[in-house]
């Protein structure tokens, strides 16, 4: 498992209380933010995710490890019914089985304290091609009121058991080829969002309706059981006019308020929780915050007021709550907001207009996304907000100043520091190009010259070569280690990553590939077949992340028509194990985030790379 380090890490919720005053993270003492004790965390009841993979003369099998398995769990692998290893398998949760037809089924079963448990579902066939097709259907294109006619590509996508069966669905957003950047007027067509078994089947289809405009920073969708029923919900933004999974509508049905611009800056705003299975919308309420005057937000034709961004956190320190936001380059207001018994309840609203945080340099700080994550050890998750942080009841905990940017990162990407760390890129140029700070206190531990828009900036262990993460940027020099030391060249993408051979060192994930970053060149790991990527210049997949299989990442794309979307999985056989990301619950949280405006890689909340520590098991309960 690597080099171990000489002091444990926490994982995922594990906040343990010790003596008065101080709480243990990362091995080391903090200043307690308030009494807690070690709460487990609602976390999906998921099946094995077993996946079979040809791969040469045989085929690759790969499975989960649960966070509820016991510590001591092995496993048996079975080829139909001849089990296929000699003795049970304790150091990894993949296997090469050599000789084996194309097309076996496989099941894997638990041995716990020598007793073998019941078998898994069976196995999920992937093609010759590494990947398996999940079956999609566009919506049908239109006109816009001024004549010009467009279509629809598969767009941004999240994972969910929505029937509560142990397996993920897909939930996917259609956009429209006229979708627009808030900079751009014009009108577009409708957002559609369906929901999809992975063998194809349309569980529903929502039609949000023309007075919610089509692009990056409209519509953030969540995906997440939120009231621990053991079924995800889906919740989004609506308005009058949207059109729920069953056919009803929202509001009125002829309301039209897009302007001769395409814009929508009046009438109501709404937020909604749809049902997982079957697409009905639950409640809708008013959205917090309200559009009030376009202008106060920092232009008056419609840019700023539109920027909206969503995740989910876990700001009780055990059961997730919705996230939804509004604003970044002037006013920013974010809203927590708590499912259960079939109705929401606002738990806390976070207003940098509000005299609490006026003055206190707040707003103007938020990125085209968020971060969850329990930066200061307290069991519950804060929301990194670009260059700001808010606590879990909704207080402003650290602002740096440095304001807007296009992209962050958080997560332990320094192993060698007590607790969270983030990178983030400005596009102040009379601020620093980028900046490697501590994620409890907002302290910045290193930073580059300001070099003006700094547009791109991500931050992983992507070399073997310096301890902990490596840090670069679109504009500024070299990789750069945890102190903002160049030791390297630039890798050749700066857009996502993704774990996918056999070591912990992360890979770099670019439009349609992978590499492998290598000091003099890269080496290419995986071409897609005949798929493409999402939103324009980003380059982004639908998805990625560790949603079957075993703890490295799948990624998906869709086909180049839209009739698929394509799950690719590595086939790279590694002896390490560790538990399910998907029960990491910042990970998880990242998985349901990662659709939101400027799409950005999860982190979990411990170090995976080189040297890496054995991870803590995830303190975590199934509903």
């Amino acid at each position: 498992m690597g080099r171990p380090r000489s002091r444990p890490r926490r994982s995922g919720a594990i906040a343990l209380a010790v003596a008065a005053g101080t709480v243990i993270a990362g091995g080391a003492q903090l200043p307690r933010h308030d009494a807690v004790a070690a709460t487990a965390r609602q976390v999906e009841k998921l099946n094995r995710g077993v996946v079979s993979v040809r791969s040469g003369s045989g085929n690759f099998v790969s499975w989960r490890l649960l966070g509820t398995d016991p510590a001591g769990v092995a496993f048996n692998l079975y080829r139909g019914s001849t089990k296929v290893n000699s003795s049970p398998i304790t150091d990894s949760t993949n296997y090469y089985d050599g000789g084996a037809a194309s097309g076996a089924s496989y099941t894997v079963r638990p041995v716990v304290n020598g007793a073998e448990q019941a078998a898994s579902e069976a196995s999920l066939q992937f093609g010759s091609g590494g990947y398996l097709d999940v079956p999609i259907s566009a919506p049908p294109g239109g006109t816009t009121p001024d004549g010009v006619s467009y279509t629809y590509s598969a767009n941004d996508a999240s994972v969910g058991d929505l029937d509560g069966d142990g397996q993920y669905e897909i939930v996917l957003k259609w956009d429209p080829s006229n979708s627009k950047d808030n900079s751009q007027s014009g009108y577009t067509g409708d957002v559609y969002v369906d929901a999809y078994r992975l063998g194809g089947t349309r569980l529903w289809r929502i039609d949000l309706g023309r007075n919610i405009r089509a692009g990056a920073h409209y519509t953030q969708f969540q995906m997440y059981d939120y009231d621990g029923d053991g079924k995800a919900e889906v919740a989004m933004k609506t308005a009058d006019g949207t059109k729920d999974g069953t056919g009803k509508v929202i509001g009125s049905s002829s309301a039209d308020y897009r302007n001769s611009s395409g814009y929508v800056l009046s009438g109501p705003e709404y937020l909604t929780m749809f049902n997982g299975q079957t697409g009905a919308a639950m409640q809708t309420v008013d959205y917090v915050p309200a559009r009030g005057t376009v202008s106060s937000w920092g232009d008056g034709y419609g840019n700023r007021v539109d920027r909206f961004l969503a995740g989910t956190a876990y700001v009780d320190g055990q059961r997730p709550s919705l996230i939804e936001a509004r604003g970044y380059y002037t006013r920013t207001v974010i809203s927590a907001w708590d499912w259960r018994n079939g109705a929401f309840t606002r738990r806390w609203t976070f207003d940098t207009n509000s005299s609490t945080n006026t003055g206190k340099g707040y707003d103007g700080q938020g990125n085209h996304q968020l971060s969850v994550a329990d930066v200061d050890g307290d069991g519950k998750d804060e929301i990194v907000y670009g260059a700001m942080c808010v606590d879990d009841n909704g207080a402003g905990l650290w602002t740096t100043k440095n304001g807007h940017g296009d992209a962050m990162h958080v997560g332990d990407l320094d192993p060698s520091r007590p607790g969270l760390e983030e990178f983030k890129v400005d596009e102040d140029s009379s601020k620093p190009g980028s900046w490697f700070a501590d994620a409890r206190t907002g302290q910045v531990i290193w930073q580059t010259t300001p070099n003006g828009d700094n547009g791109r900036g991500v931050s992983d262990d992507v070399w073997a070569g310096s301890a902990g993460a490596e840090s670069w940027s679109a504009a500024a020099d070299g990789l750069r280690d945890t102190h903002g030391n160049v030791v390297g060249r630039k890798p050749s993408s700066t857009n996502f990553v993704v774990w996918w051979d056999a070591d912990p060192v992360r890979e770099l994930l670019d439009g349609t590939h992978i590499d492998k970053y290598g000091t003099s060149s890269d080496t290419r790991l995986l071409t897609g077949s005949g798929v493409a990527s999402n939103n324009g210049t980003k380059s982004t997949p639908a998805l990625s992340g560790d949603i079957l299989g075993d703890w490295r990442e799948e990624v998906i794309w869709r086909t180049s028509d839209s009739t698929a979307l394509r799950i690719y999985t590595t086939t790279a056989v590694t002896d390490r194990r560790i538990v399910t990301l998907m029960h990491d619950t910042q990970y998880r949280t990242a998985i349901a985030w990662q659709n939101t405006a400027y799409n950005q890689p999860p982190h979990p909340s411990f170090f995976i790379g080189n040297g890496m520590a054995e991870p803590a098991r995830p303190n975590v309960y199934t509903p």
